[in-house]
């Protein structure tokens, strides 16, 4: 059963961005000054979440805190789902969105996913990389992400084009009634398949993606892209 579209959030809503962050001391300044100057309807709060950063990305994103920038630290590094709760712990907006700390997405783009919530068509937004202009991934990355894509099609009853892509957006009221447990990331497939099984349909916009390759600090592997499938099939018969 499809979940009910809840109301459009209000002038006063809060959009809070989690930022994981693991050794992204080339780029992590950069993303926090595009992220500052995004116009927005609705108010910013920014939650960036050092996970274990052995480069300094820790005293960049401490120098950078004000009042728009929360600043976590975990100790040790656990991995972007891990980070990712860390960061829920610390958000105080309805809406939530999540923001990688490379330069792969580009924050000009979260009017585009904001818009569906605004008007009250959707509680759930994903950013589409393949359905906008992109730099071509490397193609190991393009066949992975298109074979996920299609298999959390199959055993959701879904019509997503990217399941992979970093771009979330979710009413807060969405995700609390899910439990993440997710560590590392393996939370893309998670949250994608527990929404979808609260009931959820997922609004769908494009997005511009600059990809970066593995020698410019690119994480994920293929090793990942089978946790991903486990995730989606442990995720479709187990409790939400």
């Amino acid at each position: 059963m499809s979940a009910e579209v809840e109301k459009a959030p209000t002038a006063q809503s809060t959009l809070s961005v989690i930022v994981p962050v693991f050794n992204e001391r080339a780029t992590v300044a950069e993303i926090i000054r595009r992220m500052r100057r995004v116009p927005l309807p609705v108010a910013l709060q920014i939650v960036a979440i050092d996970d274990g950063s052995t480069d300094g990305s820790d005293q960049i994103l401490s120098a950078l805190q004000d009042s728009t920038l929360k600043f976590v630290r975990q100790p040790s590094n656990q991995g972007k789902g891990a980070a990712i709760r860390a960061g829920l712990k610390a958000a105080k907006g309805d809406l939530i969105l999540i923001q990688d700390a490379d330069l792969e997405y580009d924050p000009d783009e979260w009017p585009k996913l904001l818009d569906p919530i605004l008007k009250g068509k959707a509680d759930v937004v994903y950013g589409s990389r393949f359905t906008g202009e992109r730099k071509n991934m490397m193609p190991l990355h393009w066949i992975g992400n298109r074979l996920l894509s299609l298999i959390t099609n199959v055993l959701y009853s879904t019509t997503l084009s990217d399941m992979e892509t970093c771009y979330k957006l979710f009413r807060r009221s969405a995700l609390d009634r899910v439990t993440l447990r997710a560590n590392r990331f393996d939370f893309e497939p998670e949250v994608t398949a527990k929404v979808l099984r609260a009931g959820y349909r997922i609004y769908e916009v494009p997005i511009s993606y600059a990809g970066r390759e593995v020698s410019e600090g690119k994480k994920i592997t293929w090793r990942d892209g089978f946790v991903a499938l486990w995730t989606l099939i442990r995720c479709r018969f187990g409790p939400l």
